[in-house]
């Protein structure tokens, strides 16, 4: 029998207490200090969609709204539209992420979000979680801030950290313009349209006592039509939280952006509005609001996204503020790495230096192990890129702390971009290109991130909302009708070929410090389809990695250290025999890996 909704509420928050107080019972201050005591480098992040891992609870599915999809946001046969997925769901779902050897959850953002934007006709919903209205409260469709707190909680006892995805360069589609009433403005550059005049080069004066940029002082820019007359709809005046995002002056105001030059960093992103992250309000404001997450919360890490959309001014002043209320809070390894969606490895080691963010995802990496493995590419590319590694603020050890991955919610999965090169490739062969693009990801250098659904050979049919594929049983045609790697049981099979070769690839990582922290030595790169081998040392010893692109099986002769022997193996068929002082001989299957372990330390 379905239960009023008031009582189904009540249950719902007597079981979220349960929950927290569960959690907070197995979180001794031992666990609670060595997890917080790790460095990135020991990680193996996982990265999800809330609403499409787990739904623990279909009462917000709807987000507490009343009427149709336009409304509620949801639709689970529409890949545009919520599915159904919480925070309380992730909760029940720890222990199958701790048997694939995760242990930090990156979740896509959870804050309150404007539920559905788009022109008539061509609307969507905001089930990603990143149309952010209110920056201090979890989505209605997620669950609650008790809820969140209690997965925190959760995930700390087990060891795992939690790092929150978060939004500064934008927030949801609320800003109107006079100009265009379709909502369809162009950019306006600011050579046509300066600060100092209403509205273009003839228009009247304006901002007087703007000093100008770089270096100017943005808080005396007090008009903010100087390309658009911008304004708030009836209705909408505080749809957004905390109180001072819904003043237009806080925003660029120009339109929508070009993607180059200038419109890059202060146009509106495909039509959210862009905030004025020069201004000392906006700055202020984003360090107490995501400052405030960590006192409140004891979160681990911040993924920023757009981040090369910002000024880096803002990242300057925003990163040592935020690692220091983080070090106030006794978490001194705290994680933040920006989006940069760039795939050349200068480009992404610029946002290090000149921003001064402490680390980027490396979409470089991701970029050559989609060529190896697609047969678009060869190791050599990946030898360059590691020896480009000192490149990054803070040389080689800020390399070692780059989140490396395969594919994304906006890339694609690797399966689908392996079935795009290569459309007639057999069941066997697939799972051998998937696995090996993971291996080179999980067992090379940077810290791993696993992508939701790929460890249960998730494919998709392409990039942005083709590649967010409900967990638990879908009702979206377009996702069940999708070639899957390996053979998989059903939702969340532990036994599911993927599952299981990325938990043992896991479990090596975690084994052997050196894959983590030892220095990055690459010793054959081949320039055909062929061998990558790498070695990973420290005072101790040597850790050799190989790897084979190729369709066969490959035997080579590998430089080591002159004083590494007696090799053992942790993956694969390691040498029996060193070919002589500094060389080994190995042989490595087709599409296959191996990890090998010298227990004699390096001269």
């Amino acid at each position: 029998m379905k239960r009023p909704r008031a009582a189904r509420m009540l249950l719902l928050s007597a079981a979220v207490s349960a929950i927290a107080g569960a959690a907070l019972a197995q979180t001794p201050d031992a666990t609670l200090q060595a997890l917080r005591e790790r460095p990135p480098e020991d990680e193996v992040i996982y990265f999800l969609l809330p609403d499409r891992f787990a739904n623990g609870e279909e009462a917000n599915d709807r987000g507490g709204l009343v009427g149709d999809r336009l409304i509620t946001g949801h639709d689970p046969t529409d890949p545009g539209f919520y599915h159904g997925g919480d925070l309380r769901g992730l909760t029940q779902r720890l222990d199958y992420l701790q048997g694939l050897g995760v242990t930090a959850l990156w979740i896509a953002p959870v804050f309150q979000n404007k539920p559905v934007q788009g022109s008539p006709g061509h609307e969507s919903a905001a089930y990603h979680g990143y149309w952010i209205t209110d920056f201090t409260r979890v989505d209605p469709h997620l669950g609650t801030n008790d809820e969140f707190r209690a997965l925190v909680d959760a995930a700390h006892a087990r060891g795992m950290k939690v790092y929150l995805d978060i939004v500064i360069n934008h927030t949801a589609d609320v800003i109107r313009y006079r100009e265009c009433p379709q909502n369809d403005c162009g950019y306006r550059w600011k050579g046509d349209y300066p600060y100092s005049r209403r509205g273009g080069l003839q228009g009247e004066a304006i901002n007087e006592g703007f000093t100008g940029a770089p270096g100017g002082d943005f808080s005396t820019l007090t008009s903010p039509d100087y390309a658009y007359t911008p304004y708030v709809p009836a209705g909408e005046e505080s749809a957004k939280a905390p109180a001072w995002l819904n003043d237009p002056a806080f925003y660029h105001n120009r339109g929508n952006s070009a993607w180059y030059s200038e419109a890059r960093m202060d146009g509106d992103f495909a039509g959210l509005d862009d905030l004025f992250t020069e201004h000392p309000r906006v700055v202020q404001g984003f360090i107490d609001i995501y400052g405030g997450w960590i006192d409140d919360y004891g979160i681990d890490g911040y993924r920023i996204d757009t981040a090369r959309h910002v000024n880096p001014e803002f990242w300057q002043a925003f990163v040592p503020a935020i690692l220091e209320r983080a070090r106030a809070k006794g978490i001194p390894n705290f994680h933040i790495f920006g989006e940069t969606y760039d795939f050349q490895s200068g480009t992404a080691a610029m946002h290090t230096v000149v921003d001064g963010l402490p680390t980027v995802l490396d979409f470089a990496y991701q970029r050559v192990v989609q060529n190896m493995v697609t047969g678009a590419g060869n190791p050599d590319a990946m030898g360059y890129l590691l020896m480009e590694d000192g490149i990054y603020a803070g040389g080689v050890q800020t390399a070692r702390r780059l989140p490396t991955f395969t594919g994304n919610h906006d890339l694609a999965r690797i399966g689908h971009l392996i079935l795009k090169e290569k459309p007639d490739i057999s069941d066997a062969e697939l799972l051998d290109r998937a696995t090996l693009a993971h291996a080179l990801v999980i067992l090379g250098r940077g810290v791993p991130v696993i992508y939701y659904g790929d460890e249960q050979g998730f494919t998709g049919d392409g990039d942005d909302r083709r590649a967010r594929q409900d967990m638990f049983e879908t009702r979206t045609t377009s996702y069940a009708d999708d070639r899957r790697i390996g053979a998989a049981s059903g939702p969340y099979d532990t036994n599911a070929d993927m599952y299981r070769r990325l938990a043992e690839m896991t479990r090596v990582r975690a084994a052997d410090a050196r894959l983590r922290h030892g220095r990055v030595v690459v010793r054959t790169a081949d320039q055909t389809p062929g061998v990558l081998a790498i070695s990973r040392l420290d005072d101790d010893g040597e850790t050799l990695v190989v790897f084979n692109t190729s369709t066969e099986a490959r035997d080579v002769n590998v430089a080591v250290e002159i004083g590494s022997a007696q090799w053992r193996a942790l993956l694969g068929q390691c040498p029996v025999r060193s070919a002589a002082p500094g060389s080994v001989s190995v042989s490595v299957p087709a599409m296959g890996y191996l990890v090998c372990v010298s227990e004699s330390p390096p001269e």
